[in-house]
């Protein structure tokens, strides 16, 4: 039997990794500066994540949501305290896709209404609603045609409110700093604004922080930087550093009831385990200050580049933009000089999503490489 052929592949093949570094079965080394997609937070193989999960695995790995599972208990304590978002509840499932297709049901049960509005350039996942309020026809299908979604460009306040106006939006669904879109980012004024509209016209406020939370802006969730407090917080990625983890935060104005959402495997016990190693590692290893002080750093290094380039994003969730394609670039980090970076929907763009645990060194790595290439 073949596979289904949808992903394009880079000719690697890693056999084994370790905090920044992917190895192939020749012992090459790979500087990981994507960490598949923003999901390896807390750096590959991390010992205790490692040792963790072993541990658990050996007493009991899955069991259903029809009984007891306090390790869920202790994964919503920590992330309270973590997050700060203390008036909160959670709801575990298994991915970002996931997340955000819970987040809009959930809205829309809470509202009682059924369209949605979400932004030029937003990627949301690839399941019934969360790819109708993705921008990129490409990927939806037929069925998933009859959602209502209004799109508008980040910035848009007026195109918004004359949409929420007409009292049939259940959910808004935005990214702080979007991923696959390209980095692309408002400001404090749209944001704050946007909120309050949600707020006026009884929508609810979806931040979309599967990408960007779990500290890699700096902040534990990218819209910490505004004045804004959304209904329904979406996550996954980097909060199980590799196992399949996700979630929602649900403000305690959504009353929750039996049956309203329900999951399989989310909120298992190894899931569970993983996420709290990953919010331990997070807080000992002070990863939130390192993304800081290396995106400083990284746009220090900036200069170095000898042609003209576009910083986009912030923390560890950066962009490199430049006046041409950078496909054959790409090609060039990984095949001559043994560097994963990221593609996004803007095809000037390169994304930098590395593990938090990456050091100045790294970076230095990184820019004498790309000099190379692009001499």
């Amino acid at each position: 039997m073949s596979l289904f052929d949808v992903y394009p592949l880079f000719d690697v093949t890693p056999t084994k990794a370790k905090d920044v570094f992917v190895y192939d079965a020749n012992e090459t080394e790979y500087l990981d500066l994507y960490g598949g997609h923003a999901v390896i937070s807390i750096g590959h193989s991390h010992p205790e994540y490692v040792k963790n999960i072993s541990e658990q695995l050996s007493k009991i790995g899955f069991y259903s949501n029809s009984i007891q599972n306090p390790l869920q208990q202790s994964l919503a304590t920590k992330l309270s305290e973590l997050s700060g978002c203390k008036d909160y509840q959670l709801f575990l499932c298994n991915s970002g896709a996931e997340a955000n297709e819970n987040a809009l049901k959930l809205a829309s049960f809470h509202t009682k209404k059924h369209k949605v509005i979400a932004f030029t350039n937003s990627f949301h996942g690839r399941t019934s609603a969360a790819v109708v309020a993705t921008d990129n026809k490409k990927i939806v299908a037929p069925i998933n045609a009859q959602q209502e979604v209004d799109f508008f460009e980040l910035g848009d306040l007026k195109a918004v409110e004359a949409s929420l106006a007409n009292n049939d939006v259940c959910a808004v669904i935005v990214e702080f700093i979007q991923g696959v879109g390209g980095l692309g980012e408002s400001n404090a004024t749209f944001y704050e604004e946007l909120d309050k509209l949600c707020k006026k016209y009884k929508t609810c406020l979806i931040a979309d922080e599967v990408q960007s939370g779990f500290g890699r802006t700096g902040d534990f969730f990218a819209f910490q930087k505004y004045k804004v407090q959304p209904d329904i917080i979406s996550m996954a990625k980097g909060m199980g550093n590799g196992f399949p983890v996700g979630g929602i935060l649900i403000h305690s104005n959504i009353e929750a009831s039996y049956g309203l959402l329900g999951t399989t495997f989310g909120g298992n016990h190894l899931a569970c385990v993983a996420s709290l190693s990953v919010l331990n590692a997070l807080e000992r290893e002070d990863l939130m200050n390192n993304a800081k002080e290396l995106s400083n750093y990284f746009k220090q290094k900036i200069n170095s580049i000898s042609v003209p380039v576009t910083i986009k994003g912030r923390g560890l969730m950066l962009g490199l933009e430049f006046e041409f394609p950078i496909a054959e670039l790409r090609k060039k980090l990984i095949y001559e000089h043994q560097i994963f970076t990221g593609s996004s929907k803007n095809p000037n763009l390169i994304r930098i999503l590395p593990p938090l645990t990456i050091k100045k060194e790294h970076l230095d790595q990184f820019f004498n490489a790309l000099n190379d290439a692009l001499s």
